[in-house]
């Protein structure tokens, strides 16, 4: 695998398939739900831009190229609110996990955000680094398939955070940012308190939010029998536990309670949740849950 890019070749040009859809949010001016890569058809013609490497031919002005000799791709109204925002949960617990998670949400993140780029989408992302320290948890806002490697390249430079994040104070900081609604996705183990405030701020602002709940199979179907010391990565606390039949039971059942009470927060509000365990081959998620979800198509 390329050390600039999170895949392959053949595997990119599988994602070039797949389109990101976005939908009308609440307080947003996007004009309904559409492929945002067949935007520019029954909608406000806005502006040009010059055409760049990657762009789809269909979209260049040939009658501006006739007469100035140059490549211009049309621009449409409904563009310019076409943004994908990808925040990525980089807090100790999601460095754990085999197969990774923090690996598996990069991979995740890269692939969303190749498909937006493709489409010709503005494409955002974030970590939760403490302090919003923009220079090195922040990529601006980048557009058309040859600033993938920008995207790729800050991707590769995410590691997980030495200090502890607090969702609230990380997604009101980028909620309270200028941007027009767009399409969040919020990849995440969920492992820390304060998300539903956050992702409330955030839908109230009118994004369309995507949740993409991580867990590694470890945490999904514990394997172990015995006394043990757990160590929670995030604030160290310790607790010994004796890992028996009916404990793994009650644990089981407060797994699922747990996942449908975000099931049933995220429906509540309009925001689509998909629960992933890192062993689910990525192919699976892009190819066949997010289509099912609405989100890919």
């Amino acid at each position: 695998m390329p050390s600039e890019r999170l895949f392959d070749e053949a595997f990119l040009r599988r994602l070039e398939r797949l389109a990101l859809i976005f939908r009308q949010s609440a307080n947003s001016k996007m004009q309904g739900e559409r492929r945002s890569n067949q935007r520019g058809q029954s909608v406000e013609f806005s502006d040009f831009r010059p055409y760049a490497l990657g762009d789809d031919f269909r979209r260049i002005d040939w009658n501006a190229y006739a007469r100035l000799e140059r490549l211009f791709i049309k621009l449409f109204v409904a563009e310019e609110d076409a943004t994908l925002h990808i925040l990525i949960d980089n807090s100790r617990s999601m460095d754990w996990g085999k197969p990774n998670k923090l690996s598996y949400a990069l991979q995740t993140a890269g692939a969303l955000g190749y498909i937006a780029l493709v489409g010709l989408d503005r494409v955002t992302a974030i970590t939760g680094a403490n302090g919003l320290d923009y220079a090195n948890s922040f990529l601006p806002a980048i557009r058309g398939k040859q600033n993938a490697i920008k995207l790729f390249s800050f991707l590769l430079s995410i590691t997980a955070s030495p200090g502890r994040i607090e969702p609230h104070g990380w997604l009101s900081a980028y909620a309270a940012r200028p941007a027009n609604p767009g399409v969040v996705i919020l990849i995440s183990d969920l492992l820390s308190d304060g998300w539903e405030s956050a992702l409330s701020l955030l839908r109230s602002r009118g994004h369309d939010i995507t949740l993409i709940h991580l867990l590694s199979p470890d945490e999904a179907q514990p394997d172990m029998t015995g006394d043990f010391r757990l160590i929670d990565s995030e604030s160290q606390a310790e607790i010994e536990v004796t890992a028996d039949f009916e404990t793994l039971e009650r644990y089981q059942a407060n797994l699922h309670a747990w996942q449908l009470g975000w099931r049933q927060f995220c429906r509540a509000r309009g925001m689509t949740y998909q629960p992933v365990q890192t062993s689910t081959p990525l192919e699976e998620m892009l190819f066949a849950r997010l289509p099912k979800q609405g989100l890919l198509k």
